[in-house]
C-alpha cells in the first residue's frame, strides 16, 4: 500500500454531490472489458440516494489529502451486512483505499452482532471477484433469501446472471 494521506470516515450529509462522480470516475475501468464497457456509461447512484444511506450510518468516506477518493454503501441484512457499492476513483485504485473502506464496513458490521459481510460482483473482472477472494470473501454456492433477490435484479438490470456471483466474509 502507498503511504497515502488516507481517512475514512462516516459520509455526512455535504458528502452526497460528490459521491456521483466518484462512482462515475471509478467505473470507467469498465472500459478495459469490452462487453462491460457501457457500465462505464451507466446510471450511478444518485445524491438523494447517497444521503438516505448516510443519514442511516451505512456510507464512509475515502478522503486521500482531504479529498473524496472513495466510498462504501451498505445495507443490513438479516445476518450480513451487504455491500451496495464499492466505488474508488480510478487513479486511486490499487492503493489500498477499497480495503479500508471494506475494513470499515467490516468493522460496523461487528458492532451490529452481524456474521459476515456479503455483496454480489462480476465473477472475471480482476478488480471484482478476484479482488475480493484475495481480502478473504469466498463464492456463496446457497444464497440467503436477500442475495437471491440482489441477483434477480441485476438480471433484471442486465447484468448476465452467469457472470455475477455472490460473496461472503465471514466476521
Amino acid at each position: 500500500m502507498v503511504d497515502l494521506n488516507l481517512t475514512v470516515r462516516p459520509t455526512r450529509p455535504g458528502d452526497v454531490t460528490a459521491l456521483p462522480a466518484i462512482e462515475r470516475a471509478a467505473g470507467e475501468r469498465f472500459r478495459e472489458v469490452q462487453e462491460l464497457a457501457w457500465l462505464a456509461d451507466g446510471e450511478v447512484i444518485s445524491a438523494e440516494q447517497h444521503l438516505e444511506y448516510a443519514e442511516r450510518g451505512l456510507s464512509w468516506l475515502a478522503l486521500v489529502n482531504d479529498r473524496p477518493a472513495g466510498f462504501i454503501l451498505t445495507e443490513a441484512h438479516s445476518s450480513s451486512l451487504f455491500i451496495v457499492e464499492l466505488s474508488v476513483v480510478l487513479d486511486w485504485q490499487g492503493k489500498g483505499i477499497g480495503r479500508q473502506l471494506i475494513a470499515r464496513a467490516a468493522a460496523h458490521a461487528r458492532t451490529l452482532g452481524l456474521a459476515s459481510l456479503t455483496l454480489t460482483t462480476f465473477r472475471d473482472v480482476p478488480w471484482n471477484a478476484p479482488f475480493y477472494a484475495r481480502l478473504g470473501f469466498e463464492k456463496m454456492t446457497t444464497l440467503t433469501p436477500e442475495l437471491r433477490q440482489k441477483r434477480e435484479e441485476e438480471a433484471a438490470h442486465g447484468f448476465a446472471y452467469e457472470t455475477r456471483c455472490a460473496m461472503r466474509l465471514p466476521m
